[in-house]
């Protein structure tokens, strides 16, 4: 059994505590959570103690970790945060909740945490450090590229592909063989049917552009760039002004 610990003392770090719970003794040990908040360093959230600052990782030779930060307001978080602390790939645990399905064909790479009741069906390809909430289906060659939120009840049409850092509401919907572009953010309960071009926020049945991304994912994406994509995403913007 490897000890673990989550780094963040949020609502995904305390429900991949209750994953690695969950588990018992065929999983992790689970020894605590990192955050930078002060006030939270001490203290026990859910029965987990918060031991100190996320930088307290690197003071912690033999434990494995999983970053579980980010929101709908933040959700380039995880990126920042892993590319500041620098570990290397295989201090990164993989989490996945008893009651997931997750056939021997399909791959989900390290840090990423899959929550209960999530159902992966047929050559499935789960990057890094990628969040999966509960009740989510992924199908049939679908590609989740690192970085990526899958908010509860997300549903992906056979060979769909998440780019790096997308962001999907709950209950959204992702049509067959569709693209959802890097840092880009889908609403809760939309219907995507058309490629989504990255650093966009789509909403609504069908779902439709409303605006650029948030200036936390824009700027990842231009961290990211290597094909000219920020400079796209920001011309799409002041067009659509």
């Amino acid at each position: 059994m490897n000890d673990l610990v989550i780094i963040g003392a949020g609502g995904l770090a305390r429900e991949t505590a209750q994953a690695v719970r969950d588990a018992g003794a065929g999983g992790h040990r689970l020894l605590g959570h990192l955050d930078d908040d002060p006030a939270l360093h001490g203290v026990e959230v859910d029965g987990v103690p918060v031991l100190g600052g996320c930088d307290l990782a690197r003071e912690l030779p033999h434990a494995s970790f999983v970053v579980c930060v980010g929101s709908p307001r933040d959700y380039a978080a995880r990126a920042r945060l892993v590319r500041r602390l620098g570990l290397p790939a295989d201090r990164y645990a993989t989490v996945v909740h008893p009651s997931a399905v997750v056939p021997a064909g399909c791959t989900v790479g390290p840090g990423s945490v899959i929550l209960a009741q999530t159902v992966l069906t047929a050559a499935v390809r789960v990057g890094s450090h990628v969040a999966v909430m509960p009740q989510t289906v992924l199908t049939h060659d679908d590609e989740v590229g690192d970085y990526c939120t899958l908010a509860s009840g997300v549903r992906l049409g056979g060979g769909a592909r998440l780019e790096q850092g997308a962001y999907l509401g709950a209950g959204s919907l992702v049509r067959e063989y569709t693209t959802i572009g890097a840092w880009s953010l889908v609403g809760m309960g939309s219907t995507v049917l058309a490629d989504v071009p990255p650093g966009e926020v789509w909403v609504g049945s069908p779902a439709r552009r409303l605006r650029g991304a948030n200036p936390a994912a824009l700027e990842q994406l231009r961290s990211d760039d290597t094909d000219g994509l920020a400079q796209q995403a920001e011309a799409r913007e002041v067009k659509g002004r």
